[in-house]
């Protein structure tokens, strides 16, 4: 009898140790998990220009596409918002963005994306919030779900006004207007673009490794990813990739936050 109990214990043992792992990394208010896995990283459609022999340096810099792997993780289900960040410049004093008025959150803007933040700014709210800024390669994963191959969080179908912002005159939305992806994860199509940890380096995929890639260990510009309310289709791809000095701030460029279910060092 001892000796079934034993057993039972070695064979149930790693599996209780995974529910208790899972348990106590449960609740995070805001925050959707994004199971560990692999996926097809990269742009697998061709595009009009891929082929032609007068144009030989077009930028590539979503391919190769690539099958990586990128551990469990969190992410906030919806870009980092105007009163999120109030909390934040309350909280520590930082200068509010310079689009406030008298540095003050403008009425009606609450549940808006913060925009006019530098990558220095997104990294320290996300400082003071207890997360990071995502990877590269999460924020592709999470904004995939599901879709592998496919150009969009949705398929391939273009964007339209019912599940995205793009092509638009007045700025960014209100956060989760539109149906999340499969992960439960809100506007990585349009809206705002959002800032990665990663240096941007065009060449990158080439190299990567094929675990948890974290990017080149310096550069000049800071990776940016899911397009915004003024951009065309094209530019909203799970695949596509842009760039813009640290410093920047921009009335296009956002932010969420990740966590780790284990310390993940950034750059």
């Amino acid at each position: 009898m001892h000796r079934f109990y034993f057993s039972l214990l070695l064979t149930l043992g790693p599996l209780f140790c995974a529910l208790s792992v899972l348990w106590a990394e449960a609740g995070r208010p805001g925050m959707v998990f994004i199971p560990a896995g692999k996926y097809l990283r990269g742009r697998s459609h061709s595009l009009p220009d891929d082929h032609l022999k007068w144009f030989p340096t077009l930028l590539k810099d979503d391919q190769p596409a690539r099958r990586i792997f990128v551990s469990a993780f969190y992410l906030d289900e919806h870009e980092v918002t105007n009163e999120q960040y109030l909390a934040f410049v309350k909280a520590t004093r930082h200068a509010a963005p310079y689009n406030w008025p008298k540095g003050k959150l403008p009425a009606g803007k609450e549940k808006f994306p913060v925009v006019d933040v530098s990558w220095a700014e997104a990294t320290a709210y996300c400082r003071w919030a207890g997360k990071r800024l995502p990877t590269e390669a999460e924020w592709e994963r999470a904004a995939r779900g599901l879709v592998e191959g496919k150009k969009y969080p949705w398929g391939d179908d273009l964007p339209t006004k019912d599940n995205s912002r793009f092509d638009s005159l007045d700025g960014p939305g209100e956060v989760r207007q539109f149906k999340p992806n499969y992960f439960g994860v809100y506007d990585t199509a349009g809206n705002v673009w959002e800032w990665c940890s990663d240096w941007y380096a065009k060449d990158y995929y080439e190299s990567a490794p094929p675990r948890d890639p974290l990017g080149p260990n310096g550069g000049l510009y800071r990776v940016l990813r899911g397009g915004s309310w003024a951009d065309e289709p094209k530019f909203l791809t799970c695949a596509h990739r842009s760039w813009a000095r640290p410093v920047e701030r921009s009335p296009n460029i956002g932010f969420r936050c990740a966590q780790s279910l284990r310390r993940l060092s950034s750059r």
